[in-house]
């Protein structure tokens, strides 16, 4: 049931939400709401952005005060189902501008971003609405109280925090920004208001690993189950550091160590709380020249789109897809399978354990010229890499991983369309989605007989 009360005409409110369609059938819809109206509230408090309208909507029993293209403000009540949604659409799916970094990290991979590329990739935001509704990493380092208690108001949980180190003076001088130094005590409040959060820490050697991660460590199992898991990712450092602070690599010395590091907190923490709680990147293991663990220890893969247990996860598909297409024929071919340098040796391992009969297949290791420095991982290569590569090799097909690409269309990072490559070498491409099964898929050569279904 709806109910309309109309109030006298006021000015529309600083943080009023235009509506820029209505769901056809639904409950604003059936209120009476139009494109151009404003938002101004919800049972009388301001809507600031999607945090505030999906929380707020939430309930069985809401009143809008909506003000129309006129200026006429109306109040309007509901009743409706917990969470059942009303139907509006606004102009920008965050409802509000997104918060900026205000940290200099010496390690931040957009500082040594090469010039030319195109705006959005330079820049940085750290707003605690994109980590709760996307996942993205933030510091905590630009809130406001006002903000802070807004969090734990509105019980956003579970929150996805760049920690880094703990030590105040140790944060302070990684991110160089003077309010870094309190990350702990707002950790401590977040666990007393109820939010959990995933952990996140960017290692650089000889800085805030070693004794200093054993502390981090500490405090961050301390505030278990709260905090829910750490991620261990060694920093990546490209080409374009020039006046930036001087960071090294992790080599396979110093990332194994990081490593027995890593495991021993495992077991100490699965002892104590049934969770392994620390887990450190696929790029580690690479780095270290070591097997990857078992798919059991990385238990519901918390930190996968941190590239903790991409690999790992991408081998058991692939395996589980094998065993149930056992005894399909793969189309008879030449395949290049272009992917970053770390991950190559543990690519050609894979493709060891089940040969494709009558399939050459050849994994291409490419390197990162365009980033430069120690760049390594498949993502980051670029379509000027692919080129440069692929020049000049005879192939039936190249495979590639789709994270190559921007996810709004085939584009690489350095702006080549994927149409563009598959042009200048004369080989049909195919993205691959970075899950085993898809990969099986392919190489049974099912994106090529697609391809060729395609020609006249």
């Amino acid at each position: 049931m709806e109910k309309n009360t109309f109030v006298p005409k006021i000015e529309t409110n600083e943080g009023a939400q235009r509506i820029v369609s209505v769901s056809a059938g639904g409950i604003a819809a059936r209120c009476g709401l139009q494109p151009g109206d404003a938002l101004c509230a919800i049972n009388g408090e301001p809507v600031l952005d999607q945090v505030d309208y999906q929380f707020l909507t939430a309930k069985r029993r809401i009143v809008l005060t909506v003000q129309d293209a006129q200026g006429a403000t109306r109040e309007i009540a509901i009743r409706k189902r917990e969470e059942e949604p009303l139907g509006l659409v606004f102009s920008s799916t965050l409802m509000s501008k997104p918060r900026l970094c205000r940290n200099k990290c010496a390690f931040c991979f957009i500082d040594q971003m090469p010039p030319g590329m195109r705006q959005s990739l330079y820049v940085k935001d750290d707003d605690w609405r994109l980590s709760l509704m996307m996942g993205n990493y933030i510091t905590l380092t630009n809130l406001s109280e006002a903000e802070f208690a807004r969090i734990l108001a509105r019980h956003a949980s579970p929150l996805y925090i760049s920690v880094h180190a703990t030590d105040p003076q140790l944060r302070i001088r990684l991110m160089r920004n003077p309010s870094a130094g309190g990350i702990l005590e707002q950790l401590r409040r977040l666990a007393q208001g109820g939010i959990s959060f995933h952990c996140q820490i960017v290692l650089c050697p000889g800085i805030n690993d070693g004794d200093a991660l054993e502390k981090t460590l500490a405090d961050l199992t301390a505030l278990y189950p709260a905090a829910r898991s750490a991620a261990l990712v060694p920093v990546g450092l490209t080409g374009f550091r020039e006046g930036l602070a001087a960071l090294s690599p992790y080599t396979k010395l110093s990332a194994g160590r990081v490593l027995d590091q890593a495991e021993a907190w495992q077991e100490k923490m699965l002892a104590r709380t049934g969770t392994r709680f620390v887990f450190a990147a696929d790029e580690l293991y690479c780095l270290a020249e070591r097997e990857l663990p078992p798919e059991e220890a990385y238990e519901e893969y918390p930190q996968l789109e941190n590239g903790v247990g991409l690999l790992r996860s991408f081998s058991t598909e692939f395996f589980a897809e094998a065993k149930r297409r056992q005894g399909e024929m793969p189309l008879p071919r030449r395949v290049l399978i272009a992917t970053g340098e770390s991950a190559a040796p543990w690519l050609r391992s894979l493709l060891a354990q089940a040969p494709f009969s009558g399939v050459e297949t050849v994994v291409l290791p490419v390197k990162n010229r365009f980033f430069g420095g120690h760049v390594t991982v498949t993502g980051l290569l670029t379509g000027t890499d692919l080129a440069q590569a692929l020049k000049g090799c005879k192939a039936d097909e190249v495979l590639l991983s789709q994270s190559m690409l921007r996810h709004e269309g085939g584009v690489f990072l350095d702006g080549m369309p994927l149409e563009a490559l598959e042009a200048q070498l004369g080989i049909p491409i195919h993205p691959v989605e970075n899950d085993g099964a898809d990969f099986f898929s392919a190489m049974l050569g099912e994106k090529y007989q697609q391809e060729e279904s395609k020609c006249p």
